[in-house]
């Protein structure tokens, strides 16, 4: 049955694949670019149909090849880590995840203690960054939670958070702010993302929905580069931040913060964690998942 299967070809194919690099597949695998390229037209004979649309500085997958991949990756997956199973020692027991800052300082962190005393056994690496990863190009990395509205239809999607946006302020400030019957703006924070249009937006779009189009016209802005900080700064007293239903809902439940205008909400994006497909069943990943579901259900 398996006599004829070209193992050197695929396991050949799933690091060009993978990389999206012959060169990069060949530094891997300790062989030539050249040898690359002779296993993945040796396998493109083989299955009958092109694997790669190759261009003078670049490939990419066709469809059969991401189909392909799929498939390959995910049975080296398996088969690295039975064999790592199999040791006295097991090396597998720890998996890498990569989010931002914010979402880790302000959601994750927090509750990772759950995930320890339910996993003892596993060791979590958290990397954070403003840079999102190539899950694809990067093994270094098992799971990544990305703030999107976007889809990711080559990547395996594990769970998703969505999120709304509101108005917080310490409850002192929410509450003489209530008393108050100006109309003019409080002070503002806000958060200066490199797409800082998103956090414009959505304060214009919050001021039309609770019918305060002068609060456009802030007393003061204080902008902070993290929504982290922009939290504390809020709970500080420094003025009233629109801020994500995800990055807040532990303040509110803390009395730290509290919504001005509760019912009066904005939509937002959503956090979703995603990993190579395949990488999905690797014990720890799969442990991770299953718990961050249940979080994200909370």
């Amino acid at each position: 049955m398996f006599a004829t299967l070209p193992v050197t070809a695929l396991r050949t194919f799933e690091a060009a694949a993978r990389l999206r690099s012959f060169k990069l597949a060949a530094a891997e695998l300790a062989v030539t670019p050249t040898a690359v390229s002779h296993q993945i037209k040796a396998l493109e004979r083989h299955v009958g149909f092109a694997l790669f649309e190759r261009a003078p500085r670049s490939v990419r997958l066709t469809d059969k090849g991401a189909r392909l991949f799929i498939s390959v990756h995910g049975a080296l997956l398996d088969i690295a880590q039975t064999l790592d199973g199999l040791r006295p020692e097991p090396a597998s027991g720890a998996l890498t995840l990569s989010t931002t800052h914010s979402f880790a300082a302000l959601w994750l962190v927090p509750r990772l203690g759950h995930f320890r005393v339910a996993f003892p056994q596993y060791q979590l690496n958290l990397q954070t960054s403003a840079e999102p990863v190539d899950l694809l190009q990067d093994a270094s990395v098992d799971v990544a939670v990305r703030y999107s509205r976007l889809d990711y239809p080559a990547l395996h999607t594990a769970c998703t958070l969505p999120e709304w946006f509101g108005v917080y302020g310490a409850p002192a400030f929410v509450a003489q702010l209530k008393k108050s019957t100006s109309k003019k703006a409080p002070a503002l924070v806000t958060v200066r993302w490199r797409d800082s249009d998103l956090y414009e937006q959505g304060w214009l779009a919050w001021c039309q929905a609770a019918g305060l189009p002068g609060w456009r016209e802030p007393s003061a802005v204080h902008a902070y580069a993290e929504e982290h900080y922009a939290l504390q700064a809020a709970i500080a007293g420094q003025g009233v931040v629109l801020a994500s239903s995800v990055m807040v809902s532990d303040s509110v439940r803390a009395g730290t913060l509290a919504a001005y205008l509760p019912t009066v909400r904005v939509p937002g994006a959503a956090y979703t964690a995603l990993c190579a497909p395949g990488r999905e069943r690797h014990p720890p990943v799969k442990a991770f998942l299953a718990w961050l579901t249940r979080e994200f259900q909370v």
